[in-house]
């Protein structure tokens, strides 16, 4: 009996009317119940339709397993039974379960008639869903089996029935059961002419010689279970085929052999259920042709035998039991034996794989070809052989062995799949030392040696490195070292000369780094101007021409890996180079936009205030950074004290939040504050629990930090401190601007502190007493032992600045010398003598008391100092130096400090400008007249003017009487007298315009005039 199949992977199709009521009756299989119970398992895909017409036209478009109509005879025009009929009309095999509410017997007979597969009347049982399923199940099984009948038996119709084939079924004692068309017409027959009759006695067998009994046995031999094959030749005598009719000896004794058909009978049992036999099929096939090239192959064996005994393949023939009856004379080619050795093994099985073929397959195709197997010739040498196998009859012979040996190639198609797989895996290995592993690895399967490895060169130091080797490596050469690129080792020479070196015995090498080692063949073959791949084994002479091309191909794969690899990389760079380029050519733009906005900032600005705002600004704006402010340390010097910020709101509320004492110097503003160094924080998370004021500026999403000093001429007006919203902001360019942006800043500040300094009315005059021996004037006035006095006039150089300076108690000139050799000093110039002057007029020394101008005890001298000079350092911050004097045993500075200007910070350039320096009076004095003479005078004369007046005035060409003319002066400055004159004559106009705009007397000359 039939398993009964499961609702697993199988969709119904549910008819049922939509009242699920029938009178008093409930309806089991309503939706409710039908979904709970039919379709619990999740399987199970249901379709339910509520008419007769939706249920033929779902099976027109859907694939339906099984129908369950559940409609009573009263439920639609269209009834149960009536849509069980319309389906069997189109589908006489899906399976059809009826289970109408008011089925009887009669129902039940008249859907047994109409072929429905299994009939549920549910008024009459106690669970309707649980019968229902259980018959659902039974009709999918029973469609299943009819189902794989009628493809069976389509099967069996369709070999059955093939044209060129003829074909009987026969019962188990031979009688003929069914023949098929061509059978049929082969003799002329119907079927009910050969039904019943002895399938040995048809008319078809009668012109064969002993046709008929060999059909019996072969019927006897199916009839036991075993396939039967039989070979008949039919002779024709005419083309009426009386032979085939009357079968007597005188017809077939006169048929003509050119005539004949040979057939190939094969009987076959066949079984039921059981295993018995039920039935035979027997099946003739004309092998006429076969039988005839067989024939033909005989009569030219001899010719074959000439011919195999000059091939390379090897020929062997042996008998159904294996026994060699004709071994190829060249049999020594592959298996090193000759031909009387090979007889003398016996059997083909001690030569070639037991069991190389199956014998009934060979028996069905005659033939069977490409069998690769494995031999071991004389030496003990395995070899790949190609064998085909073939059914003979040659001189006692019915098997014919073609063996053909393969192992070159197939080594080479091994070697070349593995060489394949290592190229695929190359193609995703990012770094050399992951090839050198990759092509190590599978040198084994390419290569078939035991030991390999791969050296790397290092350019830096010019080494062969190893980069992986493999474990028979280890074993047999030892741990592989370092070699330089140099000849006097095997890689080296290889590496240098870059060409593939094959040892039969590596020994024999002069350059053998490990005499020691257990390798004797071995290959060196350089990977390019990437190192050496090294393969070797233990036994001699081990590369041959295919080893040689395998081994100089892998290592091509590698080189090219290695190329791949290098370009990536180089491609790799060159973009990181380019995105950084770019980024930080992005940066730089943004950089020079602020750079750009801020120096037209700090052009307009007039005082600190604007300036400090200004920067704070535009460093935040177009969110450049996220807050930005400018601190000073206050006058206890204990605190750094805002100024000016911008940017984020919360800005302010972080400088309240956080320490600004310099005495807890964490805060990066702070400790630029204290140690006077550009200090940046990277990223303020780092050490969030150590500083306190990290939490605050992350929790203000203040990530990274730049704080830079404003210092100009080592002189320091704050430090300006920017903070970014993500980490790692400030980089070493973003570092240097800020840097220099700061000594920008401060040099701003100077020059509009050095602005407010020249209207400023009130000054702090600061007397400081200098005993540092490096002081110019100091060093000047020792070496000449006199006093030297500068009284401020200074004119500013492009490499320095020139001072006139008084000399007291020297000769000028003794005083011009040993200033020459000073380091500060550029060079130097006497401008005059105590009336003796250089070139003066001749009346002035008819004096017979005045002393000899080489004995002169002062004058007046031009010094070319050197950067850096202290004046201007002093000028640059609002400050003027008014006087120096110096004495071999002392010196003294004066300096006057604007009101706009810090003291303080005047005092500390002069200290650090000396090693030695006292501060010896600070007093506040008052300017003469509503402006500074001197400033304004300064405006209104030209660079030239200036030194010609200085010069004329140090010169003595004002004293009365003269000690320089005016010639001697214009020679002095190598211009004509003319011009002299013309410039002295300017500057006393000049002059006198000053004098007289500062007293009013304009005015006063105005009301004397009227």
């Amino acid at each position: 009996m039939a398993s009964t199949r499961t609702l697993d992977d199988a969709r119904l199709l549910v008819v049922e009317p939509p009242d699920p009521s029938a009178g008093d009756r409930s309806n089991a299989l309503s939706d409710a119940v039908l979904k709970d119970d039919v379709a619990e398992d999740d399987a199970l895909e249901v379709l339910t339709v509520s008419t007769a017409d939706a249920a033929l036209e779902r099976l027109e478009t859907d694939h339906v397993d099984c129908l369950l109509i559940a409609q009573s005879r009263s439920d639609a025009e269209t009834t149960g039974l009536d849509l069980l009929e319309a389906v069997r009309e189109r589908d006489p095999d899906l399976p059809v379960v009826l289970a109408p509410v008011d089925g009887d017997e009669s129902l039940a007979s008249e859907a047994i008639a109409a072929g429905v597969t299994a009939y549920v009347p549910r008024d009459h049982v106690t669970d309707p869903s649980g019968d229902c399923r259980a018959a659902i199940e039974r009709a999918l099984s029973a469609g299943d089996e009819r189902r794989q009948r009628r493809e069976r038996a389509r099967q069996f119709d369709a070999i059955f029935e093939d044209p060129g084939t003829y074909s009987w079924v026969l019962e188990p004692d031979g009688t003929v059961r069914r023949a098929n068309e061509p059978a049929l017409e082969a003799i002329d027959a119907t079927a009910s002419d050969v039904r019943g009759r002895p399938f040995a006695a048809l008319p078809w067998w009668r012109s064969t010689a002993d046709g008929s009994t060999a059909l019996r046995e072969a019927i006897d031999q199916a009839r036991r279970g075993e396939i039967a094959h039989r070979e008949l030749t039919q002779i024709r005598t005419d083309g009426s085929g009386a032979a085939e009719r009357d079968g007597s000896a005188a017809a077939s004794e006169s048929a003509d052999p050119t005539d004949a058909h040979t057939f190939e009978v094969t009987v076959r049992p066949v079984r039921d259920a059981s295993g018995d036999v039920v039935s035979l099929l027997a099946r003739a096939s004309d092998v006429t042709e076969r039988a005839r090239l067989e024939q033909e192959l005989r009569a030219s064996e001899e010719l074959h035998r000439v011919t195999l005994n000059n091939m390379t393949d090897t020929v062997l023939i042996t008998d159904d039991d294996g026994e060699f009856t004709y071994v190829c004379p060249n049999v020594h080619f592959i298996f090193g034996y000759s031909d009387d050795e090979i007889h003398e093994m016996g059997t083909i099985d001690e030569l070639l794989e037991p069991d190389l073929f199956d014998r009934d397959e060979l028996r069905d195709d005659g033939v069977l070809t490409n069998i690769e197997c494995t031999a071991t010739d004389r030496a003990g040498r395995e070899h790949t052989l190609l064998v085909n196998v073939r059914e003979v009859s040659i001189q006692g012979g019915t098997i014919l062995y073609s063996c053909r040996d393969v192992t070159t190639r197939k080594r080479r198609e091994e070697a070349l799949t593995a060489l394949h797989r290592t190229a695929r895996e190359l193609l995703y290995a990012e770094t050399d030392r992951e090839i050198a592993d990759i092509v190590v690895d599978d040198a084994t399967d390419v290569l078939d040696l035991e030991a390999s490895a791969a050296y790397l060169f290092d350019t830096d130091e010019n080494v062969l490195r190893p980069a992986a080797s493999s474990s028979g490596m280890e074993r047999l050469h030892g741990p592989i070292r370092d070699h330089r690129a140099t000849d006097d080792s095997i890689p080296g020479h290889t590496f240098i000369d870059g060409e593939s070196r094959f040892f039969a015995d590596v020994h024999a090498a002069a350059s053998l780094s490990n005499p020691e080692t257990d390798l004797r063949s071995a290959a060196y073959v350089p990977l390019g101007d990437h190192g050496v791949f090294v393969a070797g084994s233990t036994e001699s002479d081990a590369f041959d021409d295919v080893a040689r091309e395998l081994t100089d191909l892998l290592a091509a794969t590698a080189e090219a890996a290695l190329d791949r690899v290098e370009r990536e990389r180089t491609l790799r760079e060159r973009d990181r180079e380019l995105k950084r380029q770019n980024q930080q050519l992005t940066r730089l733009n943004r950089i020079n936009e602020t750079i750009r906005d801020l120096d037209q900032a700090l052009v307009r600005a007039e005082t600190r205030a604007e300036i400090e705002r200004a920067v704070c600004d535009r460093l935040t704006a177009a969110d450049r950074f996220s807050f930005a402010w400018i601190g000073q340390v206050d006058a206890s010097g204990d605190r750094l004290e805002p100024r000016a910020h911008g940017g984020a709101r919360t800005g302010r509320e972080y400088l309240d939040s956080v320490s600004l004492s310099l005495a807890d110097a964490s805060e990066p503003a702070v400790r630029t504050a204290a140690d006077r160094d550009v200090t940046v924080v990277s990223n303020v998370a780092d050490g969030l629990r150590d500083d306190p004021w990290r939490s605050e500026a992350l929790g203000r999403e203040y990530q990274s930090a730049a704080s830079v000093p404003l210092s100009y001429d080592e002189f320091t007006y704050g430090v300006l401190t920017v903070y970014a919203d993500r980490p790692e902001a400030f980089d070493d360019m973003i570092r240097a601007v800020l840097a220099e942006l700061g000594e920008t800043i401060a040099s701003a500040i100077a020059a509009v502190e050095r602005k407010r300094a020249l209207v400023s009315d009130e000054s702090t005059r600061l007397e400081f007493e200098v005993a540092d021996e490096t002081f110019v004037f100091a060093q000047l006035a020792r070496r000449a032992d006199c006093a030297l006095s500068f009284d401020g006039g200074i004119r500013q150089q492009e490499d320095g600045a020139s001072v006139f300076v008084t000399v007291d108690g020297a000769s000028p000139t003794a005083v011009a010398t040993a200033a020459a050799e000073l380091v500060g000093v550029e060079r130097t110039q006497v401008i005059s003598t105590d009336g003796y002057g250089e070139g003066g007029d001749t009346e002035t020394s008819t004096d017979p008391d005045r002393p000899d101008p080489a004995d002169g005890v002062g004058g007046a001298i031009l010094l070319h100092l050197s950067r850096p000079v202290l004046a201007l350092r002093l000028a640059d911050h609002g400050a003027v130096l008014r006087g120096v004097e110096a004495t071999p045993s002392s010196s003294r500075l004066v300096i006057d400090v604007p009101r706009a200007a810090d003291a303080r910070e005047s005092a500390a350039i002069v200290s650090s400008a000396f090693s030695d320096v006292d501060l010896r009076s600070k007093r506040t004095v008052e300017r003469t007249t509503p402006r500074d003479l001197r400033s304004e005078l300064r405006d209104r004369l030209t660079d030239r003017q200036l030194e010609v007046v200085q010069l004329a005035y140090y010169g003595g060409y004002f004293e009365s009487p003269r000690e320089n003319s005016g010639e001697d002066v214009a020679d002095t400055l190598e211009i004509s007298p003319a011009a002299f004159y013309r410039h002295i004559r300017t500057v006393q106009r000049k002059l006198f315009d000053v004098v007289f705009d500062e007293i009013g007397l304009p005015a006063t000359r105005s009301e004397g005039v009227e």
